[in-house]
């Protein structure tokens, strides 16, 4: 065989090679359409590919518990979930290789009910039909527990309707099976600021904030205080800690991008990932913090 056209082959051979390692798929798990997490999800993948480098592609599951479970065992290498949610996960080393980014935006979470009911408070769903259990999504029931105990509420104060998920709860509301519906953004009022002390005693990781009518809290209809929890970025301890590097290079210099896609996403800010939640880090998104002088924040 010529040289040359042997040297053609090897050169081949190592371009192959190489396309192969740049094609490596990441798996971003996330909820079903319709969700603020496979919007946000598909926003950030989107920017990850694009614009990182970096080739995800986002697969649809059950819930967050489902998620945490998928990345632990490493079938996919990145997801979201609120830090209830990992909170449970990660007790007594339940997920000994997930490791933590750090908070994307937050959740500003409770409860739905119809415009025209005389609802217009925790305090009000008392003897009401309300969503709870949340199988596939296991925080969400102390959290329930929680909203409820701003209200001055107990289980034994309303009428439970079990639901796997956020999108069953929704579909039963729909079908008049519930009197209110669990759902990020958008909430009745919760009544009094000083509560979240005995809401915190059921569920640790929630706080409240403020928010104020526009075009993405549909449904709040004068300021308010809402339940919230932070919805928090994290990947398995076996991801390189370039890719989780350049994960976070990508998302903060393509923030416009991912809001184009969820508007949520204007909460982001790669100094907003270090916060001092007592999840494991990972390498990638510390040496990053390290990198560019980023302190970590206190927890509300």
């Amino acid at each position: 065989m010529p040289k040359t056209l042997i040297a053609a082959c090897a050169g081949l051979t190592a371009l192959a090679c190489m396309s192969g390692a740049n094609a490596q798929t990441f798996g971003f798990a996330a909820m079903q359409p319709g969700t603020i997490n496979h919007t946000t999800s598909s926003a950030i993948s989107k920017v990850l590919k694009e614009k990182g480098g970096i080739n995800t592609l986002v697969q649809a599951t059950a819930g967050e518990s489902v998620m945490i479970a998928i990345v632990g065992r490493g079938e996919a290498d990145f997801a979201m979930a609120n830090a209830p949610e990992l909170g449970i996960a990660l007790a007594n080393n339940g997920q000994p290789d997930i490791r933590i980014i750090g908070p994307i935006y937050t959740l500003k979470t409770g409860f739905w009910v119809r415009k025209d009911s005389n609802m217009r408070s925790v305090a009000d769903l008392r003897g009401k039909r309300v969503t709870m259990g949340y199988s596939a999504m296991r925080a969400l029931d102390p959290m329930s527990r929680a909203i409820l105990a701003t209200g001055g509420l107990t289980e034994a104060d309303i009428k439970p309707v079990l639901v796997p998920n956020v999108v069953r709860s929704a579909d039963d509301f729909a079908a008049g099976a519930a009197d209110m519906f669990m759902f990020a953004f958008g909430a009745p009022k919760v009544r009094e600021v000083d509560v979240i002390a005995a809401a915190r005693k059921i569920q640790p990781y929630g706080y409240l904030s403020d928010v104020e009518p526009g075009p993405i809290f549909v449904g709040v209809e004068k300021p308010m205080k809402v339940y919230t929890i932070d919805n928090i970025l994290f990947t398995h301890a076996k991801v390189p800690d370039d890719v989780v590097y350049k994960a976070i290079e990508a998302m903060e210099a393509n923030k416009p991008e991912m809001i184009a896609v969820a508007p949520n996403l204007r909460e982001f800010s790669a100094a907003g990932l270090n916060k001092t939640y007592e999840f494991p880090f990972h390498p990638g998104a510390l040496k990053y913090f390290k990198d560019k002088k980023i302190e970590a924040k206190a927890f509300p």
